[in-house]
């Protein structure tokens, strides 16, 4: 059996299926393109700020590649050699912390004011009831100067007691203790190892704010401390503001995206 088709008057025979590839492919073509050109507009926008977010998750003190100089900048942050002298002083304060045993007396944290670097007082900087440092805690106090000295920081020396009272000719309170231990590793900073007098502050908060609960004697030998906390700079804290707000902006972002529609 022979089957007729009949084709239709002025119409070329494949012309419609030769060419109709031709559309998807711009179509496709003309996505891609759109698709590409918002990606890239997004990460124009979002540059600045996520160089600030990428430096500061880095480190607390990013490096600065645009600074020359083996000293810190005024802009509150590290040029290169002073970034690689603070590493490299953080890898000696942990090797001698290693070696000589003390990662239960020295403890190194971070805060929302910046890094916090913990001494128990007992048996590693005083004897009990005294302020004046033991000679066997100078080696640690200067591999802690060496990892302060590059920084553009300002320092906080902090004493704590525990609530146990004391009340002596020279300490009437531990107002005065902590007080006084906190001003006598100050003093070493600033007079032994020559660094900036405007750079360090130093305050005394006897048992007011204990680590932990005064309840035994291992508890009270952890209040019983002096904290080098060194203070984020301006720059620090606008970069942490900023990578807060770009968390925000994000998880705003995510949750409307899988909101249900309408």
């Amino acid at each position: 059996m022979i089957r007729m088709v009949r084709r239709m008057p002025h119409q070329p025979e494949g012309h419609h299926n030769h060419e109709r590839w031709l559309l998807t492919y711009a179509d496709m073509i003309t996505l891609l393109a759109a698709f590409f050109l918002m990606l890239y507009s997004m990460s124009v926008m979002s540059k600045g700020k996520f160089q600030q977010v990428a430096a500061s998750m880095r480190s607390e003190f990013g490096e600065n590649k645009k600074h020359s100089g083996s000293g810190s900048g005024s802009n509150g942050v590290l040029s290169d050699p002073a970034y690689l002298q603070y590493q490299n002083a953080l890898q000696d304060l942990a090797k001698y912390v290693e070696q000589h045993h003390l990662g239960g007396d020295v403890k190194v944290s971070s805060d929302e004011r910046g890094v916090v670097i913990t001494l128990l007082s007992d048996g590693v900087l005083f004897k009990s009831g005294h302020a004046h440092l033991r000679t066997a805690s100078l080696p640690l106090l200067r591999r802690i100067a060496k990892v302060l000295q590059p920084l553009p920081n300002n320092v906080l020396i902090e004493g704590h007691t525990d609530n146990q009272p004391i009340h002596t000719a020279r300490f009437p309170s531990n107002w005065d203790l902590s007080t006084a231990r906190a001003v006598s590793v100050l003093r070493y900073f600033t007079g032994n190892e020559g660094l900036p007098d405007h750079r360090f502050s130093a305050a005394g908060y006897a048992d007011t704010r204990p680590l932990v609960p005064n309840d035994t004697l291992q508890h009270r030998a952890e209040n019983r401390r002096v904290a080098v906390v060194i203070l984020k700079t301006r720059l620090q804290r606008q970069a942490d503001l900023e990578r807060q707000n770009e968390i925000q902006r994000v998880e705003t972002g995510n949750a409307a995206a899988g909101a249900p529609g309408p």
